[in-house]
């Protein structure tokens, strides 16, 4: 509703104070705004209510007209993010890179691969699209230079698509990434109930005599894996906890749903590596006295879920994983601790090579990190949930 304003220079009144529709987000009359602005620069003009009395300067004036254009052009212009674009996605790039995104009122998580998942603000709704800039994305190959990244995203006949926008900051070339996107269903109101959950015959995904089952996700990487004395070995000269590296990651042949899973792993000090469930929710191989510690520690899924104690043998020790996954709710032992008790996993966590919770998906050993052995992983499917 359109409040009605009257103006006088000096002596005159305002049936309503200005801070009274800025506060009730009321169309400001562009008739009132010009005439404040062809006031002369040396006057001073007053609004006023009963018992209250505003004197405004040339400068605050300036501040004020500048803040009431802003506010206009964005009621004018801003619309609501629209209802079918609200939730969860997984993306399908042209690229290829795995990718998903959660789209909010405001705000939008995306991530892509291994880069941050923002959030990210919403710049723009326009014309049903929803328009935002996710982070600066680092080159690989000049200096200190960046990418930005520029998102637009809408339903369009029912089905998702979007362009996500590449410009570097040194004046070259830029590109653009298409997609496409699968609605992610919300997530089930209650978990799991696991005691009627019935589980098949565990199977050994490792036969602790060759990779039979197993294969390399990248084929342009090196390939530090192999078996030595009945173990899954991984050797890599990196000891840093930088997020990739030029090893190749790990995965079973075979893809899962729902399951069980055991594995014991020996990481030496200060090293790192990862247990990927389904090719999408890692959980966390690490040092236990390591610089990473709690939702980044061990016992955790990585960046999601933060274990309720840090129960890891020291380094150089074997550990044993057994973890259960149903229906997107994840419960974790370490070591004969439950330290992640039946919750819920939002999300993919970074490095995923899978973002939809609803396909299946390989069990997923980081090779780019640093080296880790492993040696009894056995799985046991789901046959039956509630």
């Amino acid at each position: 509703m359109t409040q009605s304003w009257l103006c006088q220079p000096k002596s005159g009144t305002i049936m309503r104070p200005l801070s009274f529709a800025l506060a009730q987000r009321t169309t400001f009359p562009l008739g009132l705004l010009l005439q404040f602005v062809r006031k002369p620069l040396n006057s001073t003009l007053v609004f006023c209510r009963p018992r209250r009395y505003w004197r405004y300067d040339m400068k605050t004036r300036a501040i004020l007209i500048t803040f009431l254009l802003l506010g206009c052009l964005g009621a004018a212009q801003s619309e609501s993010v629209p209802k079918n674009l609200l939730g969860d996605w997984s993306l399908n790039l042209d690229s290829g890179e795995p990718a998903w995104m959660s789209v909010g009122e405001t705000e939008v998580r995306m991530r892509i691969y291994v880069g941050s998942e923002g959030p990210f603000k919403i710049a723009k709704v326009a014309k049903g699209r929803i328009h935002f800039t996710a982070q600066r994305k680092r080159r690989k190959k000049v200096g200190k230079g960046f990418i930005r990244r520029d998102v637009e995203v809408g339903v369009t006949h029912g089905a998702l698509d979007g362009v996500i926008i590449h410009t570097p900051n040194n004046g070259g070339e830029v590109s653009r990434v298409h997609f496409t996107g699968k609605r992610i269903p919300p997530m089930p109101k209650s978990p799991p109930d696991l005691s009627k959950v019935r589980f098949g015959h565990p199977v050994s995904l490792f036969n602790g005599r060759d990779l039979a089952g197993w294969r390399a996700h990248e084929k342009d990487k090196k390939y530090g894996w192999s078996v030595k004395d009945g173990l899954l070995v991984n050797e890599t000269p990196k000891t840093d906890f930088s997020a990739t590296g030029d090893h190749a990651n790990l995965r079973t042949d075979a893809e899962f749903e729902d399951f069980w899973l055991h594995a014991e792993f020996l990481i030496e000090a200060q090293r790192n590596s990862g247990i990927y469930l389904r090719g999408m929710y890692e959980a966390q191989v690490v040092d236990r006295d390591s610089r990473m510690q709690g939702i980044q520690g061990p016992g955790a899924i990585f960046s999601r879920i933060a274990p309720s104690r840090n129960a890891a043998n020291p380094p150089g020790e074997w550990n044993t994983y057994d973890i259960t996954l149903v229906s997107r709710h994840v419960t974790v032992v370490l070591n004969g601790v439950k330290v992640i008790d039946n919750q819920p996993i939002i999300g993919p966590t970074g490095g995923a090579i899978k973002t939809d919770p609803m396909a299946p998906g390989p069990i997923y050993l980081q090779g780019d990190h640093t080296a880790v052995k492993y040696r009894n992983i056995y799985l046991a499917p789901v046959l039956d949930g509630e």
